[in-house]
């Protein structure tokens, strides 16, 4: 056969389509299915912002009505009295209080929980992590109240020896110096609130460090790496962005607390200079404490509160997005 005249049959290959072909189908969504789940999807997202802007919008009128008839400084006033006339109240207390309180169970949370997390992953024998990863699932469904009886009846008795020795060796620095009172201060409720968070931070963590890609792990265990090393170079920068996103997932429940922190603290309108001593409050536990009995006017005064932790909480959220987008080169999502 004459080469030459040989014909072929063969069609020329179909292109892939290009990326941006393909973003251009997604948004399209040809197929039914395709169009009720972006339309559902699409609407579920302006509905949460929808919803989050009305609960912006009515915070601020509230809180308007009350500040425009605040005699003292809303932000620097040490004082809650909406009963006078003209009514004088501040939240410079209840600021201090909710950050202290929240710095002080965010440093004994997180480095437990990421050591938990740790032990469970890469450390405890199947059948012993198993057991406890349950129990602590069981804490973190224990409700807020328990856990502010637990706290009153239980903690703060057995905080007094503690006490007591931080203010022998460390009451010289002001921060942990104690008159012998009630063990009813910011610690005591710092202490409770890294208990409750535990768990929230815990789980996460310990879902993130899961994901590590066991290439990873072979990868330094092949090179002469030890098992700290190996978590060291492989674990903690594959898991850091999930790390810090469970951190905030606890601080949040810990600005918010109310029922535990109502529970246990001994609120006065003051600043004390030590952790030990009874004094601030939060801005939950002055809401829960005073809401029910507040006239009008003092509703709108809690009301202006709860925004400035509305607030506060965003820049929170905010400020964890922002940490993470810039690590995200160690997050091991492109591994």
């Amino acid at each position: 056969m004459d080469i030459s005249t040989q014909t072929t049959d063969a069609s020329p290959p179909t292109p892939e389509p290009s990326v941006a072909q393909l973003k251009g189908n997604a948004r399209g969504a040809t197929r039914p299915g395709d169009r009720i789940f972006l339309g559902l999807s699409r609407g579920s997202g302006i509905l949460l912002l929808v919803i989050m802007a009305a609960i912006a919008v009515f915070l601020t009128y509230r809180a308007s009505l009350a500040i425009s008839k605040d005699h003292g400084n809303f932000l620097t006033t040490f004082e809650w009295n909406t009963n006078l006339t003209p009514p004088s109240f501040g939240i410079a207390v209840l600021a201090f209080g909710t950050v202290v309180s929240s710095i002080i169970a965010m440093a004994l949370a997180v480095p437990v929980a990421v050591a938990i997390a740790l032990f469970l992953t890469h450390y405890a024998p199947r059948k012993l992590s198993g057991p406890i990863a349950y129990v602590i699932d069981l804490l973190a469904a224990v409700p807020s109240i328990v856990y502010g009886l637990w706290g009153a009846l239980i903690l703060v008795p057995h905080m007094q020896g503690l006490y007591g020795w931080l203010n022998d060796y460390l009451g010289w620095t002001g921060i942990f110096s104690w008159d012998g009172g009630a063990p009813r201060a910011m610690l005591t409720v710092g202490i409770l609130l890294a208990i409750m968070i535990l768990p929230i931070i815990t789980n996460v963590s310990r879902e993130v460090f899961r994901q590590v890609p066991r290439m990873h792990e072979e990868a330094a265990l092949a090179l002469g790496a030890t098992r700290w090393e190996v978590v060291r170079m492989s674990v903690l920068p594959f898991g850091r962005s999930g790390v810090i996103s469970a951190s905030m997932l606890g601080l949040g429940r810990a600005l918010g607390e109310t029922m535990a922190v109502a529970t246990v603290l001994s609120p006065s309108y003051d600043i004390q200079a030590s952790l030990l001593d009874p004094g601030g409050g939060t801005f939950a536990q002055n809401i829960a404490s005073k809401f029910g009995e507040a006239t009008e006017q003092g509703r709108d005064a809690l009301i202006a509160s709860g925004l400035v932790l509305f607030v506060i909480t965003l820049l929170v959220n905010g400020a964890a997005r922002a940490i993470i987008a810039r690590r995200k080169e160690y997050s091991g999502a492109n591994a």
